[in-house]
């Protein structure tokens, strides 16, 4: 290979980080016109801790690149996943060897670009093309619920695809679970088991916020052998603040609207023996029509407290079967006693006002009755139960801040994740 004569000055660069395309010639030296001369194909001089061949390198190990012999240097690398984005990486102070400072992602393709200088000035030019393997497994989350319009007592849920017990993964797996919100609000993610967490702010939701729920998983080693992969998000908006707080010892509902009383409802809720839950419960669902057996809910058949009966208007509030609901058989009792196996009953006529009234997500909170109080998860959603340094206690993060982040904030906090996330 014969090369034309070229004069140049090189100055010591030291340490040289490459987060993007960064020249050697930066650090000193004159622009001349070596730098426009027609680079040579520097393949043979380059080596790279890549496998040859069909195989694909190890995103768990650096990548690296090295110079062979003493007549060349490597002056620039750039290297870039299959998306654009930069690796951040090292160059030696003799310009010799650079290797990656940020671990690879999995299942990628990158493309490696190393620019050498000869003594005599002479450029040269060598791409490089690596495949990572693909993780032995993908973590991925199922955001809940479905994108559309609740209550402002409306968690947000993520159920993941494996389990993950260790507490530096968890971390890892919950600061890569975005929740943004306008207006922001504070509010923090609760692990309920080992797959299943929950977002809740310290404080209801406002009324008419705009709640996005998306993942940064993907790509994302959580621990060796496993990294992220792809979610859906979810977009989610409030209503009113509707909430339904039922006295059981008055008898009485009162239904409020962004604070202000829009009904008081004469009711009734469980009598002794199956007193209805306190606390506060949100809505579930509803069920113009469903059929009440107490069978499924343990009274044996034929027993002087067994009920097979059609029910109208019916709210769901717990997965066991707590309704509210039209109980025209009990409307003498309703605003007098309780005599109800847990529900809370009313007129037909207010049931249906009241169905037509809530949406999924809205409130519904019974006070002073004999019964005990709702349980956080098991049984439908009375994560407002729980206190909030104790909601706080089950997040991997405690000692971050529990906000989420406005739209002003978004594009702030989605570039700050792309400079911070592995492969970048």
């Amino acid at each position: 290979m014969s090369h034309r004569p070229r004069t140049r000055t090189v100055l010591s660069c030291g340490l040289l980080l490459v987060p993007l395309a960064v020249s050697a010639a930066a650090c000193g030296g004159s622009a001349s016109d070596q730098l426009s001369a027609n680079p040579y194909d520097a393949g043979d001089q380059i080596t790279a801790n890549t496998p040859d061949g069909k195989q694909k390198a190890d995103p768990d190990k650096p990548l690296e690149v090295s110079v062979k012999g003493d007549e060349a240097r490597i002056t620039d690398v750039t290297a870039t996943d299959s998306t654009g984005r930069f690796v951040r990486g090292e160059l030696s102070a003799d310009g010799r060897h650079w290797r990656t400072t940020v671990p690879l992602a999995a299942g990628t393709r990158y493309t490696v670009r190393v620019s050498t200088e000869e003594e005599d000035g002479s450029p040269g030019r060598k791409t490089l093309v690596v495949h990572t393997t693909d993780a032995d497994g993908q973590l991925t989350a199922a955001f809940g619920p479905e994108s559309g319009e609740y209550g402002v007592g409306q968690p947000v849920t993520a159920e993941l695809s494996r389990p993950i017990k260790d507490v530096k993964a968890r971390a890892i797996v919950e600061s890569a679970l975005k929740v943004d919100s306008m207006p922001r609000v504070e509010g923090a993610w609760h692990w309920v088991d080992d797959k299943k967490l929950h977002f809740r702010p310290k404080t209801y939701w406002p009324a008419h916020a705009t709640i996005s729920v998306h993942s940064n998983l993907t790509g994302l080693k959580i621990a060796k052998g496993l990294y992220g992969g792809p979610s859906k998000p979810v977009k989610l908006t409030t209503g009113d603040r509707v909430e339904a707080v039922t006295d059981a010892s008055a008898h009485q509902m009162t239904v409020k609207r962004n604070g202000e009383t829009i009904n008081t409802i004469p009711v009734t809720t469980g009598k002794p023996g199956f007193s209805t839950r306190n606390g506060v419960k949100v809505v579930l669902g509803k069920e113009s029509f469903v059929r009440m057996r107490s069978s499924t809910v343990g009274i044996a058949a034929g027993s002087s407290e067994a009920y097979d009966l059609p029910v109208y208007w019916a709210t769901r509030v717990t997965w066991s079967g707590e309704y509210v609901h039209a109980a025209p058989w009990s409307v003498g009792s309703q605003g007098a006693a309780n005599v109800s196996h847990g529900c809370t009953g009313m007129s037909t006529s207010n049931a249906q006002w009241f169905f037509n009234t809530v949406r999924v997500g809205d409130i519904v909170k019974v006070v002073n009755s004999g019964g005990d109080t709702m349980t956080p998860f098991d049984n439908g959603f009375g994560d407002w139960n729980m206190p909030w340094q104790e909601w706080r206690a089950g997040s991997a993060l405690k000692s971050k801040a529990s906000t989420t982040t406005g739209a002003a904030e978004r594009e702030q906090s989605a570039a700050d994740d792309a400079r911070l996330r592995p492969g970048l």
